[in-house]
Formats: structure tokens, C-alpha cells, sequence
């Protein structure tokens, strides 16, 4: 018996399943507050209820259908009732990236812990945040309404081997291509003077 390996993913499938894909509308709702409840998004995406963490997948990826951002603030919605949740960092995590093309052509897609799939673009954009204390990037890209995954580190080390340098602002950075768009993903050290 020989072992078959999987098709490799392409761009016109991906767009297709992002057009077919339709979520709740939960911009549109706007029930009461009905409290929080003790459910936690950790940093590396997983779900916790009540300091253990769900198993089930199906039921993580239909609360991740419901979840929508106020403020700083996250919430689980429906029509009738909007529970308050902690996200320790971002909602999602992205654990994959694809990559179709290259340079100014090339596209970037990423799929996340819940198997939602983003094109980062205009609409998705990508941006890394560095913390002030440890210099540390955080990579993120935008899901949708306000929601962000973060990139996960492995995903990021082969975006940063994908990465261009470019002078921006009288600046070397280094950045990607998506879509059409440069993303900035970090500074280029400037060697020291001799």
C-alpha cells in the first residue's frame, strides 16, 4: 500500500472557501451584557473554561464564530445575550503560512488554530509589534473586525526567510509582499561605523 501525499493547497481554492465561508453577524447584534464568565483564550490560542483547557475542537471553533472585540474588551455574542471573556494576547493563533509567488506578486495566506484562512493584503494586513522591555516581536495578522491572530513563532521564522530589505524613510527594513502590499516586519541592523 503506498502512501499518498496530500495536494498542496492553491490560491483559487483558498479565495473560493473564503467567499463560500459566512459568520454570524455579530457586528450587528447588540444584546445586553449578561456578565463574564470564566473563559480564557490563552497566547497560544487554546481555549480555557474554568482553568481547563476545551478539548473539543468543533466547540472552540463555534465560539470563535461569535467572538467580537469592543474596545479592548472581548465578548462572546448572540442575539440575545454578550458574555465577557480574557484573551491573554490575540483571539487566534496562525499557525501556518502558504506562500504563492514571489516579490511583488507574491501572495501569503495563513490558516489559524480554528482553520479560519487569511490572505494577507490590504483587508488582512500583517504587523509585528515589539515589546519595549525585552525587544521581543510579536507578529500579528488581522482576521477579521478588529480580531487578530498571532503569528506563531515558526510560521514567523519562515516569513522573516521570505523577507525583502527595502529603505523606507531613510530606514533599511525588512518587510514581505502580499497582495500587492509591503508589510514591515522589522529593521535592518546598520553596521556599526569603523
Amino acid at each position: 500500500m503506498t502512501e499518498q501525499t496530500p495536494a498542496l493547497p492553491n490560491l483559487a481554492d483558498i479565495m473560493s472557501r473564503l467567499q463560500e465561508k459566512s459568520l454570524p453577524p455579530v457586528h450587528l447584534w447588540n444584546p445586553d451584557f449578561c456578565g463574564d464568565i470564566d473563559m480564557r483564550i490563552a497566547r497560544d490560542g487554546t481555549w480555557f473554561y474554568m482553568g481547563t483547557p476545551i478539548g473539543r475542537k468543533r466547540m472552540v471553533k463555534l465560539f470563535s464564530t461569535v467572538i467580537r472585540r469592543d474596545e479592548d474588551k472581548y465578548f462572546l455574542v448572540t442575539p440575545v445575550e454578550k458574555i465577557g471573556i480574557t484573551v491573554d494576547d490575540a483571539p487566534f493563533a496562525a499557525v501556518e503560512a502558504t506562500i504563492f509567488g514571489e516579490g511583488q506578486d507574491q501572495t501569503i495566506t495563513f490558516r489559524t488554530n480554528v482553520d479560519d484562512e487569511v490572505i494577507a493584503g490590504p483587508d488582512n494586513p500583517i504587523r509585528v509589534a515589539i515589546d519595549p522591555a525585552t525587544q521581543e516581536p510579536s507578529p500579528y495578522v488581522m482576521v477579521r473586525d478588529g480580531l487578530e491572530a498571532l503569528i506563531a513563532r515558526s510560521v514567523f521564522y519562515q516569513l522573516v526567510d521570505l523577507g525583502v530589505e527595502v529603505v523606507e524613510d531613510g530606514d533599511t527594513v525588512l518587510g514581505l509582499w502580499s497582495s500587492g502590499q509591503f508589510f514591515t516586519i522589522g529593521k535592518t541592523e546598520e553596521p556599526a561605523n569603523a
